[in-house]
């Protein structure tokens, strides 16, 4: 089976609101015309198209056949979409390359978070029989996991906020982010709770935003980009989504996600989609990931969390390190569900 690269990259930028309709059209216009420039590539060029998107979110049924008014009716696609973040499709659009089906792919997700309440409906992923009819909102069940991790003494109250410390000061450098800037961790400390352990600064803020993603094979991304970024390995796993019986301060499906990746000490830059501070400490650990290694060199999505893009974004961000020389051999993680529950790894590698 052939390699498969990733050869673009683009997001819209990650803002608190949006205006226009839930459909994402508006922001996926500007990124495909920026991926397609960058790329040289054209509609027609493209064998494979996959999208990932929530009706929910979005508050309409089949909101994802509306966000193809942004890819246009002519000519005729191919095309695919995963009720989920948008890096499951890239598994898709993976899969598609690998076996020679296609051999150029674009993978896109998009969501607009402000137009209803994030973690309300984050709930419906829930048990829909024994645990969504009780309501319990996606902060408060982060905030559960957080308090056990604090009980078991693995993490403190200001490791958290070195985290959220570390990815505004990283997200200074940005120009896509939501929140940045330095500053100090005794005033993030002295801040009040929002759902007890947890502060502001240890959420992701709400986000509307869009990403997009261009995969080739590798044979093909030789003549689009002088440094694809081939993903040598890309591997997904779920845990139980009852809560009751798995330890949240755990992720065993990240772990196993990274050992079928292939994921090892020499990654030099690590990608987390963490939208809690004390899951990024998670998942360093699940991980494996040293002192030495980078993560989210991009602020993360403390810094800004589309809804159904943030891990294709993760993807992305990833790859822009092999593109533009600063690293050789990345990771990407992407997360979906309550507290960790599903997790994808990617290795990307200078081919």
């Amino acid at each position: 089976m052939q390699d498969v690269a990733v050869v673009g990259f683009a997001q819209a930028p990650n803002v608190r609101r949006t205006s226009g309709t839930t459909n994402g059209v508006e922001m996926l216009v500007p990124i495909f015309a920026e991926v397609f420039s960058a790329t040289g590539l054209a509609k027609k060029d493209i064998g494979f198209w996959c999208s990932g998107s929530s009706d929910y979110l979005a508050g309409r049924a089949f909101s994802f056949i509306s966000a193809i008014d942004a890819i246009g009716a002519f000519p005729p696609i191919h095309e695919s979409h995963v009720e989920m973040d948008a890096a499951w499709a890239v598994y898709e659009a993976w899969l598609k390359i690998r076996t020679g089906e296609v051999d150029t792919a674009v993978v896109y997700g998009f969501g607009k978070s402000s137009a209803s309440q994030l973690r309300r409906v984050l709930t419906l992923q829930l048990d829909p029989y024994t645990v969504a009819p009780l309501w319990p909102d996606s902060i408060s069940i982060a905030g559960i996991q957080a308090r056990l991790g604090l009980e078991a003494g693995l993490w403190t109250e200001k490791d958290l906020a070195e985290v959220a410390a570390r990815s505004r000061a990283d997200a200074a450098h940005n120009p896509h982010a939501q929140v940045s800037g330095t500053v100090a961790i005794t005033d993030l400390l002295d801040a009040p709770y929002l759902a007890d352990p947890l502060r502001a600064h240890d959420i992701a803020p709400v986000t509307d935003g869009a990403a997009v993603l261009v995969l080739a094979s590798a044979e093909r991304a030789k003549d689009l980009v002088d440094r694809p970024a081939v993903i040598t390995g890309i591997e997904h796993r779920v845990d139980s989504p009852v809560l009751g019986a798995r330890d949240l301060t755990r992720a065993p499906s990240a772990e196993a996600a990274a050992k079928a990746a292939g994921v090892s000490a020499e990654v030099e830059v690590a990608e987390l989609h963490a939208p809690f501070t004390h899951q990024e400490l998670i998942l360093r650990t699940a991980l494996g990931l040293g002192d030495r290694v980078h993560v989210n060199p991009s602020g993360g999505v403390l810094s800004g969390n589309p809804m159904f893009a943030a891990g294709l974004a993760r993807i992305g961000e990833a790859a822009t390190q092999i593109f533009t020389g600063k690293a050789r051999r990345v990771l990407a993680h992407a997360t979906s569900g309550p507290a960790l529950q599903q997790n994808l790894v990617a290795v990307l590698e200078a081919a």
